[in-house]
């Protein structure tokens, strides 16, 4: 990690192997287009999404001269040293790869990303809600095609909740008053759990409350503020409900997580829109005992989330074919059929406000959830995330460092605003050694 994100600067836009030359600056014509599609192409696709050569075999139907070769080189940080690796090597990298919005700043940072405003047509910012397109964009540059999102609400054992007397919490403080009261009425479980290894849920929390801890400018500066008052609101009303032993502080997505999850050692989780899918698969034993609602709120009558997650489809700056590569990334992410396949099929949460205002998709009954059009929920959860947050171009590394900082004080059940001063200075080192500055 300590050569990584400065490291890329040093690689120049072509790859050794025929880079995509001068960066394209005015919008591709009809022609330009036409020619690239019905020209013999071979395109390499980077995703760990299951099943996507289903979309792709749809694209290559459409465009039958392009033949795209769908590659899973490992998800999370695999996928992205394996990135890196290639992009550093100067060969063997994708022409396009899936991208959490997170970690677009930091490749980015190296020049690696094509900018896709000249390839994608005019209106692709009214397709989405802002603070989605805001994602993706810095200033008139375009660099992702958005394929999923992860707006953030809270998932509830109706069950669990009835016998202990309580029910869905709708602001943070009776959130805390159900949490006391359901440790008491059931002592070997818990409200919900705290996991000491999950930046993202945390990011998501902090997102909601306003807190915008992270910013850059695309250049040398980034901003760190992990301790502003909305951050420390966040982390206080945690560290009660951790120090108090009302939350559980378990690691997620291990045998042990997904076991308490299907036994109710958790009445609920505060996920994002992919969850509850994910729930069905984890704890089918409990199929309609789940219901589905917004995250709590800091002050009653509001209706704010935050996000968890979510990808983009994104273009190298060193393909060879950049307006198929671009037309890929555009084509199953924002064409209907494939959109819909990828949100019905692969049950990836769409981006799109064509799909989230698609009565098909609202209009799904869950039977796991009792009945409820959950997908309509969480489209309706979609419209309240605030636009303005951003990332550092070295995430892999916080997140890495969250866990040994702020994460290290959660599974302690310690003093977690101290946990989280101790991340901020961290991010602060790093940052300065990797010749930032910062703000």
């Amino acid at each position: 990690m300590a050569a990584g994100a400065l490291a890329l600067t040093a690689c120049s836009g072509d790859d050794g192997g025929g880079g995509g030359g001068e960066p394209q600056t005015e919008e591709i014509s009809q022609e330009q287009f036409d020619e690239a599609m019905s020209t013999p192409t071979d395109l390499t696709f980077w995703t760990w999404v299951p099943d996507i050569q289903n979309e792709v075999d749809m694209f290559m139907e459409e465009y039958p001269e392009i033949d795209v070769e769908v590659v899973n080189v490992g998800q999370g940080a695999d996928h992205y040293q394996q990135l890196r690796t290639a992009l550093e090597a100067g060969e063997g990298a994708p022409d396009v790869a899936q991208m959490e919005y997170q970690h677009i700043s930091s490749f980015r940072l190296g020049e690696h990303l094509l900018d896709l405003a000249p390839y994608l047509p005019d209106d692709m910012s009214s397709m989405y809600p802002d603070w989605v397109w805001s994602q993706i964009t810095a200033g008139e540059a375009v660099y992702g095609v958005p394929q999923d999102t992860g707006p953030m609400g809270n998932l509830y054992r109706t069950d669990l909740f009835e016998e202990a007397g309580i029910e869905a919490p709708e602001t943070w403080a009776e959130f805390a008053d159900a949490a006391r009261t359901y440790r008491e009425a059931t002592p070997d479980s818990f409200i919900t759990n705290l996991p000491p290894n999950q930046a993202g849920q945390m990011m998501g929390f902090l997102w909601q409350a306003g807190a915008r801890p992270f910013g850059y400018d695309g250049e040398e500066t980034v901003r760190i503020e992990l301790d502003s008052p909305e951050a420390i609101q966040v982390v206080e009303y945690w560290q009660d409900l951790v120090q108090n032993d009302l939350v559980a502080v378990d690691p997620d997505f291990n045998d042990q997580w997904y076991q308490a999850i299907a036994s109710g050692k958790y009445a609920s989780w505060q996920t994002a829109a992919w969850g509850p899918v994910f729930l069905q698969g984890t704890a089918g034993s409990t199929s309609g005992l789940w219901r589905a609602t917004e995250l709590p709120q800091w002050e009653a009558g509001e209706h704010v989330s935050g996000n968890w997650g979510g990808s983009t489809d994104a273009v190298m700056a060193s393909s060879q074919n950049p307006i198929a590569a671009a037309e890929l990334a555009r084509w199953i992410n924002v064409e209907k059929a494939p959109a819909m396949r990828l949100a019905t099929e692969q049950f990836l949460f769409p981006p799109s406000n064509k799909i989230l205002e698609d009565p098909e998709f609202l209009g799904h009954e869950s039977e796991f959830y009792g009945g409820q059009k959950v997908n309509e929920l969480f489209a309706e959860i979609s419209t309240t995330v605030p636009t303005d947050f951003g990332w550092l171009p070295f995430m892999e590394y916080a997140y890495s460092s969250y866990n040994e900082t702020l994460g290290d004080t959660i599974a302690n059940r310690g003093d977690m605003v101290a946990g989280l001063r101790a991340w901020e200075q961290e991010l602060e080192a790093y940052a300065e050694n990797q010749g930032f500055t910062v703000e």
